[in-house]
């Protein structure tokens, strides 16, 4: 598939054609959006954001607006994956609590018009930087940047969700436990080989679940290639991909955010840090990156942060399997998916490399 010359977005990714696995009927969206969403005019054109590896992602443009589309991908799901409502939910909730989001403005809960589930939200100008370094920034401003990350993790983890009406959004005891579970059951529906790894990860996770727990509003994918930036300026304005969200425990989302200092710096996928001279690159340490949102959020350094580490990676591995699965099936978002096979075989090694060391010390 050959990708239009000037194509690349603000979005920080590339605007191609609708892939033929995802196509649907485009009038048929124009005339229920004629229905549905006040201020919406034709004409309009439709066009596909690559990348992405879950809900296909469109980008809408009218004469006097751009919308953004998301919506569930065609064929047989995993269960409990792929959840737009929950998506369009939690953007709503989230409106005018200090977290930036970007406005969600229509759901469509049917199949009936386009052939999934779908929701439309507005589209927020600005640049998504997916590698960890940030090459595009100065030092100062990549501090900046990293600490205004840790704010709005702090945040989140700060919203009161009982008053923002998602008391039924997660369940309120065994959070951990759940989503070892979960994922665990994620992973062997998508398997396509045998992996001692993530076979060690599994065991060592859920035999040695933290007994502390918390309840906040949890992300579920909170790195900085989920979120727009500023067109000049070092501060999100809007963040993005909230499939996983779910009323959970804090300290997932502050080691998946931690989880590129243990990765290297050309990893597939969300890139890495490990082996970079931060401090010339003006980004924060993993203490300091730690110690900024532990200021921000009013706690003390968390102790079982090394298990989330670990939990993020095995995660990762499940979520990136399930991305290779779907490649195989031919029913991927991204032509690159087929790629991931291999990145759920590091991210498990890496993982079970972090579980080991947290043994031995």
């Amino acid at each position: 598939m050959d990708v239009k010359e000037g194509a690349i977005t603000a979005y920080g990714v590339v605007l191609v054609d609708i892939l033929e696995q995802h196509r649907f009927d485009e009038a048929a969206l124009w005339e229920y959006l004629d229905r549905s969403l006040p201020d919406f005019h034709r004409p309009a054109r439709l066009q596909q954001f690559q990348g992405g590896q879950s809900n296909p992602t469109f980008l809408i443009e009218t004469p006097d607006r751009k919308y953004v589309l998301r919506k569930k991908p065609p064929g047989k799901l995993l269960p409990s994956a792929h959840l737009i409502e929950r998506e369009y939910r939690i953007l709503r909730a989230l409106e005018h609590s200090g977290v930036p989001v970007p406005r969600a403005l229509l759901l469509c809960a049917i199949d009936s018009v386009i052939g999934t589930p779908f929701y439309v939200m507005e589209y927020v100008e600005g640049r998504v930087m997916k590698a960890p370094a940030l090459p595009q920034l100065e030092p100062s401003e990549r501090q900046v940047l990293y600490r205004h990350l840790a704010a709005i993790a702090a945040t989140l983890h700060g919203v009161d969700f009982l008053s923002r009406g998602l008391a039924d959004f997660g369940k309120p005891q065994g959070y951990v436990a759940r989503q070892v579970d979960r994922w665990t059951r994620q992973y062997v529906a998508s398997k396509t080989e045998d992996n001692g790894d993530m076979a060690h990860l599994i065991a060592w996770l859920s035999a040695n679940v933290p007994r502390a727990e918390e309840m906040a509003i949890v992300h579920g994918d909170f790195r900085l290639g989920n979120m727009i930036v500023h067109p000049t300026q070092p501060r999100v304005m809007a963040v993005l991909d909230w499939e996983l969200a779910t009323l959970g425990h804090p300290l997932s989302d502050l080691a998946y955010a931690c989880l590129p200092y243990h990765l290297p710096a050309q990893f597939v996928g969300i890139g890495g840090l490990h082996g970079l001279d931060l401090a010339s690159l003006g980004i924060p340490s993993e203490r300091e990156f730690v110690a900024a949102y532990c200021r921000a959020s009013g706690r003390a350094h968390p102790p079982d942060l090394s298990y989330f580490l670990a939990f993020s990676c095995f995660r990762m591995a499940a979520i990136t399997q399930g991305v290779y699965a779907r490649a195989l099936q031919g029913n991927a978002a991204d032509a690159r998916a087929i790629e991931y096979g291999e990145v759920a075989r590091r991210f498990a090694s890496v993982g079970w490399t972090l579980a080991s060391s947290s043994i031995g010390g």
